[in-house]
């Protein structure tokens, strides 16, 4: 196909990459939001669960790996990884965490307004206001890293040294 006014067909525009003024003003936006969790007192991985929750929801498989690698290096455990997607079903989670996941869940699908109001009432009792906030505003910012990379569609390459013979 030829070039047009609105670009090659079927090639994909990293809009970060397109507009890096815009992607570093969430970039200065995401790492206050970590910021305002070390501050309150937040577990980085908590804060990484959080990350990777709201990634397999929106089905971004570029920053489930970025946010896997991360939690690994935190400390998180393969096994609880393994369970995330079904984290109401095991006993691995603490109720900070089951809240947080709660909570991010509601903030990535926000038209369900008894799930949002459920997981914020869940996570009032366990958060203080500064927790809350700073779990919300990881969710939002990994919301919208999730939506760059998906709609970009940046590729997940092997890590080197962690490829496995087909």
């Amino acid at each position: 196909m030829s070039d047009t006014a609105a670009g090659p067909a079927g090639r994909r525009v990293f809009i970060d990459k397109q507009n890096p003024k815009v992607y570093h003003a969430l970039f200065e936006t995401a790492v206050e939001a970590r910021a305002a969790a070390a501050d309150a007192g937040l577990d980085r991985v908590l804060v990484e669960l959080v990350d990777l929750r709201v990634s397999q929801i929106n089905a971004c498989a570029y920053c489930l790996a970025l946010h896997t690698r991360a939690a690994l290096r935190a400390g998180e455990t393969p096994q609880r990884l393994g369970v995330l997607a079904a984290w109401r079903d095991t006993e691995v989670f603490t109720a900070r965490e089951r809240a947080a996941l709660a909570l991010a869940e509601a903030v990535t699908e926000p038209a369900d307004a008894a799930l949002q109001e459920d997981a914020y009432e869940a996570a009032r009792r366990v958060f203080t206001d500064d927790e809350l906030s700073a779990v919300i505003w990881v969710a939002i910012t990994i919301n919208a890293f999730n939506r760059v990379s998906v709609l970009s569609k940046h590729p997940v390459r092997a890590v080197p040294g962690q490829e496995r013979d087909a």
